[in-house]
């Protein structure tokens, strides 16, 4: 055998052909790896090559206005044929309507779909310095003109206007639903296998994107009760633009059997740039309150030295109280539902205005008995709710006024009876 071999080598011809077949093999291997490739490839691209339209999810970066803190999703048609680019948004919301504020401490708040072209679309987020991220999605043509077809229904007037509500049905939840509504097949996010069904609270998430708005927070927080405070699963999370980006770049679309990426490429729209941010308060909600536990123990010393009554300092708290109470206890009745049940309403109640006259007049009064056992009833309750910040510091603000308040009294009492 071994001789036979010798003698091919020895032949001209065959020396060519396995010099030929020595340049040719990784040459051959090459292009085969190079079809296989392609083929993968097309195989992730569920829509024709000569489709011109692409169909993106926006992302825009949160910005310096409350309403703008935790971000901001909108949807893109984009027909690179025809060069028509249009930006589907379901943030539009209108302040001059009557009653604004007060629609939207119940509930009643209407947003609607508002459409606008890419190109001021842009303009408008870079005047602000807000980045703007589009994932261009792996639909096919008809669920392209599917999707634009249900947003031009939805654009129709007696269609586009939608009952807000922040956690369940916003900006971002909508153009999901729509993206999703329009799937021939299913989206599947991708959830980490080791992740527990539920994580953080809705408080949890806002702070997040709250972190450096510290009275905005507050503010949220004063507003929110319990049920802002229970675990969220993976979808309900979605309600922020930033999680709903993330759970999209690893999702895929199951189809017949054939699972794809839900998205084929990601790009900057918008350069986000340097953001101004505005003056706050030079306190912090904690700091304001300290400020009040130590007015408030200065008080009382100084009372207890002089035998003064400073109700002027009573007067103050209770008209605080009453009135921000007011706005706590109309959040019960609100269609915002995790506004109800808030704890803190232990504290800030109407019921100290009913009381104000009494103690304006220098009077004997139940009030302090009442806010003593409120005051109590208020912290014992942070087993069960977190509170804004700094409002377990008022409320030891006020239980030491109450009680130092009801001692006074009884002292007072005392000494009429000894005369």
């Amino acid at each position: 055998m071994e001789i036979t071999i010798r003698l091919w080598e020895k032949m001209s011809n065959f020396a060519y052909v396995k010099n030929f077949a020595d340049i040719i093999k990784p040459v051959t291997l090459s292009i085969i790896l190079l079809m296989t490739l392609g083929n993968v490839c097309l195989a992730q691209q569920r829509a024709p090559e000569n489709d011109s339209i692409e169909v993106g999810l926006l992302t825009c970066q949160s910005g310096q206005k409350v309403y703008s803190l935790y971000g901001h999703t909108a949807i893109r048609y984009h027909d690179l044929r025809t060069g028509e680019d249009w930006a589907f948004n379901y943030g539009v919301f209108n302040t001059r309507k009557p009653y604004f504020i007060l629609r939207f401490l119940f509930g009643l708040t209407d947003y609607e779909l508002g459409v606008l072209p890419m190109d001021v679309f842009q303009q408008e987020y870079t005047r602000e310095a807000r980045e703007v991220t589009e994932q261009v999605l792996n639909l096919t043509t008809e669920e392209k003109l599917k999707l634009k077809e249900a947003l031009a229904e939805n654009y129709e007037p007696q269609n586009r206007i939608y009952r807000y509500n922040y956690f369940y049905d916003n900006c971002t939840t909508r153009a999901r639903d729509m993206i999703e509504a329009c799937l021939e097949g299913k989206l599947q996010y991708a959830y980490p296998a080791d992740a527990p069904e539920e994580g953080a609270s809705y408080r949890t998430l806002i702070h997040q994107h709250a972190a450096h708005h510290e009275w905005a927070a507050f503010g949220n927080d004063l507003c929110l009760g319990c049920k802002a405070d229970r675990p969220t699963s993976w979808r309900e999370r979605q309600f922020l633009p930033a999680d709903l980006e993330g759970d999209f770049a690893k999702a895929r679309i199951v189809d017949g059997g054939k699972s794809y990426p839900a998205v084929l490429k990601t790009r900057c729209v918008v350069d986000g740039g340097i953001q101004v941010e505005a003056d706050e308060f030079p306190l912090s909600p904690r700091g304001c309150a300290l400020v009040l536990l130590g007015i408030t123990v200065l008080i009382c010393l100084a009372e207890w030295k002089t035998g003064r009554w400073f109700r002027v300092y009573d007067v103050l708290i209770l008209l605080a109280q009453g009135l921000a109470g007011i706005i706590i206890v109309a959040l019960f009745f609100s269609e915002h539902p995790t506004t109800s049940t808030n704890l803190q309403v232990l504290l800030l109640n109407p019921l100290p205005l009913f009381f104000l006259y009494s103690v304006l007049r220098g009077r004997k009064t139940r009030w302090w008995k009442i806010s003593a056992v409120l005051s109590v009833l208020f912290l014992i309750g942070l087993v069960v709710q977190d509170y804004a910040e700094g409002m377990c510091i008022v409320a030891l603000s006020l239980l030491l006024r109450s009680l130092y308040n009801e001692l006074r009294q009884r002292k007072l009492v005392a000494r009429m009876a000894n005369k």
